[in-house]
């Protein structure tokens, strides 16, 4: 087993902040693993929050230029956080899920045009969210299983923003992991490849517009 020295963040509220994402994560599935990219003085952390079908991606400086790859627990990594003294303990690695294999690109990113203001993206949420009650409760009795809530939420988060191509379900995750804060904030959306990413200051949301042709092995 090799043990890992622990990562000391350049200010305690990037310890806070990664703890914050990492109990979103956790709320969504308590055996969350999540992949970790260290270098340069700055730390990755990759999440797959449940039912959205994307990658929520968490950054962070520190002190050190620590060279890591690592997959570990979610939970664990948030019990090893120490926010007061801004550090982590990194836990052992684990086997990760096939996602961890799949990452987004370092580079090669490139603008895309068109994508509304927050005040917009929330009401795109709300609205997609208010749609989804109503149809569900207009569903008669025998029809109002998981398969059909699943296919209508599948028909609703799957649409996307005028002709930038992000599915609302990426703007729904921004949003429930705490990446879309109040009022104005400057996100903007980048491609590269089959690759979306939508950023902003407090985190990104990355997806692929086509499916991985194989998975291949999920690093440890």
């Amino acid at each position: 087993m090799t043990v890992l020295a622990p990562l000391h963040f350049a200010d305690a509220r990037e310890a806070a902040a990664l703890a914050a994402f990492l109990t979103r994560l956790v709320h969504y599935d308590r055996a969350a693993a999540v992949r970790l990219q260290a270098g340069g003085g700055a730390l990755a952390v990759f999440g797959r929050p449940p039912s959205f079908e994307v990658l929520a991606i968490r950054t962070a400086r520190l002190v050190d230029a620590v060279d890591l790859d690592v997959t570990v627990s979610a939970g664990e990594l948030l019990d090893g956080i120490e926010e007061s003294a801004g550090k982590a303990v990194v836990p052992d690695s684990v086997t990760g899920p096939p996602w961890t294999g799949v990452l987004p690109p370092r580079g090669g990113w490139e603008p895309v045009p068109g994508l509304p203001g927050v005040p917009e993206l929330r009401g795109a949420v709300a609205a997609a969210v208010a749609e989804f009650r109503a149809r569900d409760e207009e569903l008669p009795e025998e029809r109002r299983t998981r398969a059909e809530r699943d296919a209508l939420g599948r028909e609703i988060w799957s649409r996307t923003l005028g002709a930038t191509g992000l599915p609302l379900r990426a703007v729904h995750a921004a949003q429930s992991l705490g990446f879309l804060p109040p009022g104005e904030a400057p996100t903007a959306l980048f491609a590269s490849g089959p690759w979306l990413r939508l950023r902003t200051p407090y985190g990104s949301i990355a997806l692929r517009t086509v499916p991985p042709i194989s998975l291949g092995v999920a690093p440890r």
